[in-house]
Formats: structure tokens, sequence, C-alpha cells
């Protein structure tokens, strides 16, 4: 199996190019990386201490697919914390446990049907100009305890389980696009964002290239300052932008977004 991760960074930033080829053969995996702080010899070096680590000290942990011995989610990690074995150990411990609680390798279609069926949240049929799948949020559409707390954490996790799925090679990361239209104050909703925060930060790290804010209100103001210190150094990944912005910035003309169209 071939892997090219290569980081397309957004607009203003600058990352080093990493090239990864990675062979799987009786479940080890062997990682070739360019430009990086770790020599490529070591790579599985670290990713096999990060296993045994796991093994030993959280050994109540699953394993399989989401669990402590997924050799490409711990390289992923090790790569968001820099390869530092002790922050990757930490990080991948909460990462695993929360994907456990929830299920995310049970979850389908089906069993977030009710909250889905709201539409305020969904994954758009196209890639963007970037060739990066699209994760939309209807905001307006969000009411704080329609739903119990676990049945939006499952459909934000399935959502994005669903994005990264569709990662053309050579992509790793996604587009997140919040419409505020007709956002109110009954919409708000702290709590989830603070979640929604977690997600990308702790159990999706480095996944999310970009969000846009699509025609914040005033209303949004006292809510966006609450939320703009949990990014803590992403802030700059956020955009506040126009339908018109989302129309000729970030889509080909037959591929915008229903909800976006002119």
């Amino acid at each position: 199996m071939a892997y090219c991760l290569k980081l397309q960074p957004p607009l203003g930033h600058h990352f080093k190019a990493v090239s990864i080829n990675s062979k799987k053969s009786k479940q080890i995996f062997k990682f070739k990386i360019r430009s990086c702080a770790v020599e490529p010899e070591n790579v599985h070096k670290l990713v096999v201490e990060v296993k045994e680590k796991l093994e030993k000290e959280h050994n109540t942990l699953p394993v399989g697919k989401n669990g402590r011995d997924d050799e490409e989610m711990i390289f992923w990690f090790l790569k968001d914390r820099n390869f530092s074995i002790e922050d990757a150990v930490s990080k991948l411990n909460k990462a695993i446990r929360w994907r456990h609680e929830v299920g995310v390798s049970e979850l389908s279609e089906e069993s977030v049907k009710s909250v889905a069926e709201t539409g305020k949240a969904y994954v758009h049929d196209f890639l963007d100009i970037y060739g990066r799948p699209v994760l939309i949020v209807e905001a307006s559409k969000h009411f704080p305890g329609k739903h119990e707390r676990d049945e939006d954490e499952k459909l934000s996790a399935f959502l994005i389980e669903k994005a990264l799925s569709k990662l053309p090679a050579g992509k790793q990361e996604i587009l997140g696009i919040i419409d505020l239209r007709g956002f109110r104050t009954k919409n708000i909703d702290i709590r989830f964002l603070t979640f929604a925060v977690d997600a990308f930060y702790c159990y999706y790290p480095r996944r999310l290239g970009q969000v846009l804010l699509v025609e914040a209100p005033f209303v949004f103001k006292p809510v966006w300052q609450l939320v703009k210190p949990l990014l803590k150094s992403s802030p700059s990944l956020v955009r506040f932008c126009s339908v018109e912005t989302i129309r000729e910035e970030y889509f080909a003309e037959d591929t915008i977004p229903a909800s976006f169209g002119g």
C-alpha cells in the first residue's frame, strides 16, 4: 500500500514538504520521509515504540482500526506532535478512548440518520478547487438540546470520517464551511463549539486545512470572542467571508454547493 503525504497549507502559511512512502507487510509499516527532523530509518522505530508504550501504560485501550496498534494513526499523531513519543502517547490515549466511546468504526448513515436529517451538517459531493473534501455546517439549523450530546458527536465523527475517505491521493486536509446566514441567539451552543474545536485538535489533528465563516451576523461576534482563545495557535485557519467568496475562490462553477448557488 502506497501513501504520499504532501501537506498543502492554507493561503498565507508555509509548511515543509513531507514525502512519505509506506509499504505494509505483515502489519509492519515502513516510512520514507524527506525534509524532516527525524531520519527516515527512525520513523518506524518510533511508531513501534509508541505501540509498546501504549500497550504497557494503557493496555485497556482497544486494538485494531482506531486502536492502540493502528500504525497509520500512530504515525499521524507522531507527526502532529513533532515525533515526541511522550506527547504522541498522551494525545493518542485521549483520542483512542474517545473514538472507542463514540464507536467511530461502527458509525453508519443509518446510525446517525435522525440527526443528519436536520440538514445541519453534511459532506459536499464535490471537492473544492484545492482538492479538499468539504464539510458544510448550516448553523441556523442547530438547536441546543434538540438532540443528545452524544448524537451530535457521533454525527460529527461520521461526517469527518466520510470527508477523510474522500481525500484524493496526496491530500490530507479538509475544508470546513460554516454557513452563518440566519444564525440567531437560539442557535448558540458553546459546549458543542468547544467539542468541535477539540475534535480537530485532539481527535483529528492537522486534518482541517481551513474554516470559512460565511456571512457572520453581529450576534456571532461574542461567540467568536469565546471560541477564538480555544483555537490556540490555529485562529489563522479561520476566514470570515461572503457567499460570493465561496463561489469565486473555492469552487468551479459546476461544483458550487447548492446552498451557495446563484
